[in-house]
């Protein structure tokens, strides 16, 4: 299985690197709806629809309303004067507020089970303001400063991955080593508190070189750790959410396209979490 996951990294990250540097915004932005479409066709079954045809046709919904917000903000129109089109805002912002209520469902599983567990729709909303603002998100920060500095974004959206990285092998170490108490055992029995303290530990070593490496001024400091700070505590109740919704649809991975690693959703699932959440300090504290 580790031999596995390896090699299925190894093949992965030349190409996330690839998208993210090379490729141009709109390319990136088609190569980022594609990868959530794989992700909308894993969360489907969550929410009760198992049907091939229900599936394409849920997969294809998020797929239309993202095409419709690119075709609504072109890229050349996402920033004005320094400032995020507000349509691209309000959607961030949307999944900023659906994360703030994902974690109420987490924290409370499994009686906040009952809010959701007999409605296949709101699952299907809840997988719309997932997908959609981690689109919209990653967009954003891939297009800052792109006109004066065309991979500085990419840089950024480098930075955002390697904080969701360091968590989770962080946290998986830690866990190993030193775990013995259990999180959040009704989610996810494998979390411990001592594997969230070295994933929040391993991501602080991560901001602290990049800080050192790209000399952030020092006014920015504390903008700069809260922002690094929110987006990794976000990616681990990202995992949790997804985790939570498998627990309840009775699934233990939500798909077989990655060998070792599971589904696409297993993948993206803390990152769906952290960009959105990311984007939104740093035009809070860094912009």
């Amino acid at each position: 299985m580790l031999k596995q996951r390896i090699l299925t990294a190894v093949i992965l990250i030349p190409v996330a690197l690839y998208a993210v540097f090379l490729l141009p915004l709109w390319g990136f932005s088609l190569f980022i709806q594609a990868v959530l479409m794989l992700g909308a066709w894993e969360w489907a079954p969550l929410m009760g629809l198992t049907k091939t045809r229900s599936r394409i046709a849920y997969t294809a919904g998020i797929g239309i309303i993202i095409g419709a917000l690119s075709l609504a903000v072109p890229f050349e129109h996402l920033w004005q004067a320094g400032t995020l089109n507000n349509i691209i805002y309000a959607t961030i912002a949307a999944g900023g507020v659906w994360w703030v209520c994902a974690l109420a469902l987490v924290v409370n599983y499994p009686s906040s089970r009952r809010m959701w567990s007999r409605t296949r729709s709101i699952v299907g909303i809840f997988g719309m303001l997932i997908f959609v603002p981690t689109w919209a998100a990653l967009v954003t920060v891939r297009s800052i400063n792109i006109d004066v500095q065309p991979y500085f974004g990419g840089w950024v959206v480098l930075f955002i991955l390697l904080l969701v990285w360091a968590a989770d092998v962080g946290a998986y170490f830690a866990g190993v080593r030193y775990g013995r108490n259990k999180m959040m055992p009704a989610v996810s029995p494998g979390k411990t508190m001592e594997g969230l303290c070295g994933g929040v530990t391993l991501a602080f070593i991560v901001m602290m070189v990049v800080s050192h490496w790209t000399q952030i001024p020092a006014d920015q400091f504390t903008g700069y750790y809260l922002t690094g700070l929110f987006t990794v505590v976000a990616s681990v109740f990202g995992d949790l959410n997804e985790s939570m919704f498998k627990r309840s649809a009775g699934v233990k991975d939500s798909g077989s396209i990655l060998p070792g690693h599971g589904g696409i959703l297993d993948r993206i699932d803390s990152l769906t979490a952290a960009v959105p959440v990311f984007t939104l300090a740093y035009l809070e504290f860094l912009r």
